[in-house]
């Protein structure tokens, strides 16, 4: 699959019959990778970094429950790409999760703006995340949402750090009622480096 030209287009696209036929096999893979790509960011977060093939299996997965042909098509293309990294970019969908509703709600309240307050430390680079640009992710009452979906751009210098696999790299959070990070493992750190060719 053509994941260098970070875009997922129509070619991409597998027709329903023969996605069924690997369906449990890419399933299975997706699993796997996010074993390590899945970080929990303290007690109530985590961040799944995402890839081409996440973004294709969630298009796939939509067409398959949905069944709404070429119309939906063009919708999930416009929906899912923009979180296909760009070659120098990171992505990720960030989730605040408590079973309890009411707890939840309470919590969430607490933490409108936190898309601001969302980085990847590469060494003594911080890069704090830009929000994806569809909708306001913290309601006027000070309500932040449960998922954000964030970028976090690179340059130059930056992308070879990671890719050097010196030094520890993080994700962290530093929103004043939710401060917490977490080092990416080794694993994470060579399989998210493909994304950034």
């Amino acid at each position: 699959m053509p994941r260098d030209t970070h875009e997922i287009t129509r070619e991409d696209i597998i027709s329903l019959a023969d996605y069924e036929l690997i369906r449990k096999d890419k399933r299975q893979e997706s699993i796997l990778r996010k074993k390590f790509r899945r970080i929990a960011i303290g007690p109530y977060a985590t961040i799944q970094f995402e890839s081409w093939e996440s973004m294709w299996l969630q298009i796939q997965e939509m067409l398959r429950i949905e069944k709404g042909g070429e119309e939906q098509l063009a919708d999930e293309l416009a929906a899912y790409n923009p979180m296909v990294p760009n070659g120098a970019e990171f992505t990720g969908t960030l989730m605040f999760e408590i079973d309890e509703e009411e707890r939840r709600t309470a919590f969430l309240k607490t933490l409108g703006g936190v898309d601001q307050h969302i980085h990847l430390v590469i060494g003594n680079d911080k890069i704090t995340a830009e929000p994806e640009q569809d909708i306001d992710r913290t309601r006027s009452d000070g309500k932040a949402s449960a998922v954000q979906f964030v970028h976090f751009a690179l340059n130059a210098e930056q992308v070879k750090n990671w890719e050097s696999m010196d030094g520890q790299v993080m994700v962290q959070i530093d929103h004043p009622n939710y401060g917490h990070a977490a080092i990416i493992s080794d694993e994470c750190r060579r399989d998210m480096a493909r994304d950034l060719d």
